[in-house]
């Protein structure tokens, strides 16, 4: 029991792997499967698409879903809104699939963004829309009055397109008693009436006889078909007519012409007169078989009506009846087979395919989808596809008849950017029919090139002295991609120069790579700018390439030669130099007397500078060496030769134009530095003082000049202050005995005060021969604070009192400080006194020093 259980379970576990299997294998395929009846009206419903192969309605609107067309007529049709499959069409079973038991037809739905194809059965079943129906609606049959009771005689058959329960199912036979109906079942299931006589016929009783015979199929309500039988009662005929062949078999290629004879059948009659004339007729054909072949009646000759196609059949099979003029007849049975010729070309249908690729698609991708089929059979209906020429795609087998084109590697535009495949399909025969199918794809651009320079560096020779915004030079980079991705921005890379941004010297138009100058560029302050320029594509992300670039700075002649021995006069005089050089008056020819020293800021050839002697007291004494700037003597010195000489030596430098400087050199003729000194010294009083010493000298004396000015009259002031108060008080007799004796001062006082701040001061050109020298006498001639005691003070206005008439007793007084040494003066103003002195004493005392200033 429990064996027998196992064995059971077994089997159910068989079977449910087996559909198990058949339905994973359906999916993977893709194939759905429907059942619709015949008959229904255009736009019936035949199954949902979208839910059976799990596509949501969005995605299926969006990547294209649809029938493939093959040329063929269109039975279906895919609605992209609901996903449902419709009928395109009134479809009738009858007329799509004649004589076949099962009527499928197949359509393919493409999803144009998954390149997938579904294939889809539609079976259409049959209905009890045709009634059966005799090819010949009345039948004559001739029978002898001799022919025995039982005899059978084939009627023709009834023919019913319906399949199943629908078709053909019985016969009737009314109208005589001589005559029954029996119906016999063929090889293919057909079935077949025979007409069976059932009582001897007698021409005298009835010649004739009229009988009908029906033909009933299955349906719900059955549908009838009639056709009328004659039986002509004929007089006594012995023999009946006799095939040669029970079954005439030929093969015939497709290709044959039309009217071509096929066969000729062949029936004798042994009978003589008409009972011996046969005739030929078809007693079973299809209609489709009468619109191919032709029988001929007499000959028995059966030739072509129309061109033969194995594709549209490949065997026909029918029956011929040979009748004589009695009434007896012989059947025979004919078939023909068609053979196939490679007449017909494979047809290769592009059922989807892409115009566009990007190039980064990977290998693997499907670019089209080809449907492939030959009409011919066996070898000649063998197909095989191909890609011509070396291009990057390959053929895959897909579903049944399908081939994808798919990429073998990665694709470059840059190379390529358009392709046009040619796909050839061949088949099998002898001579192999092709055809062929071109795709056309273009390559979408990806940015996957960096723009490139045309030239690893750039370099560029700009002059100095440059316009602001002059064009330097111009870049140029090319990106291999194409559109928005092979557009080249430029800009300048970071930078610094001196200090300064980069940015503020040069600048890069964007577009064009025109690189521009900002500023003006001097050779002396920069020689060389070094700078990247970065090329940039506008892909996303942008790709970018750096170029070095180098600007050289061509030095202009802008500057001229700069002396730095012997200084100029400014220099000159600010270090205390005297520009003299000294010459020997025993020098030999060629004596080095100076060298000129001079340099040019400028570079090359603008700073290559040469000397020449403009200008000479005496000329032909003295050269300038060309290059060396060395001043030599010419000749030796001669007595007639002045001692003082002037020299002018120009510099040039070798720039267009040539610029140039001149320096000036004064060259004394002595044998000694003291001579040298004399001959200075001697030439300073017309010369310009050229020495700071010189200078500061006559400030530092003008500065102690004001300052003595300036005490003068703060003393002055002071002494009139006290003048004018003596005048304002009254006469006293003892109003001068208090005063101090030195509070008055004579004009001697004035001369002998002022003596004692004089002195001597002498300037040469040359320091070391300036002095100054003081007064022997100028501690002992000043004037001390008070009078020494033994002594009288004299008074400074003792002549002036007695001449205004002063009182006899103030006489006492003035006597008493009267000095006999020193004469008796008019009375002047203390400040007239002291002031004329002493703006007459500096100019007096320093005539040498004022003539210098």
């Amino acid at each position: 029991m429990c064996a027998a259980r196992e064995r059971r379970w077994s089997r159910r576990q068989r079977a449910l792997l087996c559909c198990v299997l058949v339905a994973a294998w359906e999916a993977v395929w893709g194939q759905l499967r429907y059942s619709v009846p015949e008959e229904l009206p255009k736009g019936s419903f035949v199954g949902d698409v979208a839910k059976d192969l799990a596509l949501q309605l969005p995605a299926l609107r969006d990547r294209g879903a649809r029938i493939l067309d093959r040329g063929r007529t269109r039975y279906f049709a895919l609605h992209a809104n609901s996903g449902h499959l419709v009928t395109a069409e009134r479809l009738d079973r009858e007329q799509l699939c004649e004589g076949m038991q099962r009527c499928v037809l197949r359509c393919e739905v493409i999803v144009e963004g998954e390149m997938k194809v579904y294939e889809i059965e539609v079976e259409i079943t049959d209905i009890n829309d045709n009634a059966p129906s005799f090819r010949e609606a009345e039948k004559e049959l001739r029978m002898s009055e001799t022919t025995t009771p039982g005899s059978r005689f084939p009627l023709v058959e009834a023919s019913d397109p319906d399949v199943g329960v629908n078709s053909l199912q019985s016969y009737e036979l009314s109208g005589d008693e001589h005559f029954s109906l029996s119906v016999q079942a063929g090889a293919d299931g057909e079935k077949r009436p025979e007409l069976v006589l059932a009582k001897a016929l007698d021409r005298e009783e009835a010649a004739f006889h009229e009988l009908v015979l029906k033909a009933i199929d299955g349906g719900e309500p059955a549908r009838t078909g009639t056709a009328r039988i004659r039986v002509s009662v004929l007089d006594a005929n012995d023999n009946a007519p006799v095939f040669s062949q029970a079954v005439y078999a030929v093969r015939v290629p497709e290709d044959v012409p039309v009217d071509s004879m096929l066969l000729t059948l062949t029936a004798t009659d042994a009978d003589e007169g008409l009972n011996g004339d046969v005739t030929y007729s078809f007693k079973k054909i299809t209609d489709k078989s009468l619109k191919i072949f032709y029988l001929d009646s007499e000959t028995g000759s059966i030739r072509l009506l129309r061109s033969l196609d194995f594709e549209e059949g490949d065997s026909y099979e029918m029956e011929v009846q040979a009748h004589d003029g009695g009434g007896l007849f012989h059947t025979a049975r004919i078939s023909i087979s068609v053979t196939d010729v490679n007449d017909n070309a494979p047809e290769l249908t592009v059922s989807s395919a892409l115009s566009e690729i990007s190039e980064d698609a990977p290998p693997g991708t499907v670019v089209a989808l080809l449907h492939v089929q030959d009409r011919d059979s066996g070898a000649n209906g063998e197909v095989r596809c191909s890609l011509v020429g070396d291009v990057p795609f390959r053929l895959r087998s897909s579903v049944g008849s399908y081939y994808s084109v798919v990429t073998s590697r990665e694709l470059d535009r840059e190379e390529v950017s358009e392709y046009n495949v040619t796909v050839w399909a061949s088949d099998g025969g002898s001579p192999s029919l092709r055809s062929s199918a071109v795709l056309a794809l273009r390559v979408l651009d990806v940015n996957d090139n960096a723009p490139v320079f045309a030239e690893a560096r750039y370099s560029a020779r700009l002059p100095e002295n440059n316009a602001e915004g002059a064009l330097v030079l111009t870049v140029r980079a090319w990106d291999a991609d194409w559109g928005q991705n092979a557009r080249v921005r430029y800009r300048l890379a970071e930078g610094r120069v001196r200090g300064a941004p980069l940015s503020s010297y040069v600048s890069v138009q964007a577009e064009t790579g025109a690189l521009y100058a900002l500023r003006s560029f001097d050779y002396e302050e920069v020689r060389e700018v070094g700078l990247w320029v970065r090329a940039e594509d506008g892909g996303a992300p942008a790709l970018s390439s750096n170029v070095s670039v180098r600007l050289l700075i061509v030095d202009e002649n802008d500057n001229a030669p700069q002396v730095l021995y012997p200084p100029s006069a400014a220099s000159a005089a600010g270090a205390g130099w005297t520009g003299v050089e000294l010459a020997p008056r025993s020098a030999e020819p060629g004596a080095l007397v100076a060298k000129v020293v001079a340099v040019d800021a400028d570079a090359g050839q603008n700073a290559w500078l040469s000397y020449e002697l403009a200008k000479a007291t005496e000329p032909g004494l003295f050269r300038v060496g060309l290059h060396s700037g060395e001043v030599r003597t010419a000749r030796s010195p001669l007595a007639r030769d002045a001692p003082r000489h002037s020299l002018v030596v120009v510099v040039k430098d070798q720039g267009r134009p040539a610029l140039s400087a001149t320096a000036t050199l004064t060259v004394v003729l002595a044998e000694s530095v003291a001579e040298l000194l004399s001959e200075l010294g001697s030439a300073a009083a017309p010369a310009e003082p050229g020495g700071s010493l010189t200078r500061w000298l006559v400030l530092a004396v003008a500065a102690v000049s004001c300052l003595f000015v300036a005490f003068l009259l703060l003393l002055l002031a002071l002494r009139l202050r006290r003048w004018r108060r003596s005048q304002l008080l009254p006469p006293a007799s003892g109003a001068l005995r208090g005063v101090p004796a030195s509070h008055f001062v004579g004009i001697d006082g004035v001369r002998a005060f002022l003596h004692s701040y004089s002195h001597e001061v002498s300037l040469t050109a040359d320091s070391r021969k300036s002095q100054r020298r003081w007064a022997a006498d100028s501690c002992c001639n000043t004037l001390p604070v008070r009078p020494p005691p033994d002594k009288a003070a004299p008074l400074l206005g003792e002549d002036a009192a007695g001449a205004r008439g002063a009182p006899p007793d103030a006489l006492p007084v003035s006597q008493s400080f009267r000095t006999p040494r020193r004469p008796p003066s008019r009375r002047l103003p203390p400040f007239l006194l002291i002031a004329f002195p002493s703006l007459f004493c500096f100019p007096l005392r320093c005539p040498r020093m004022i003539s210098l200033y």
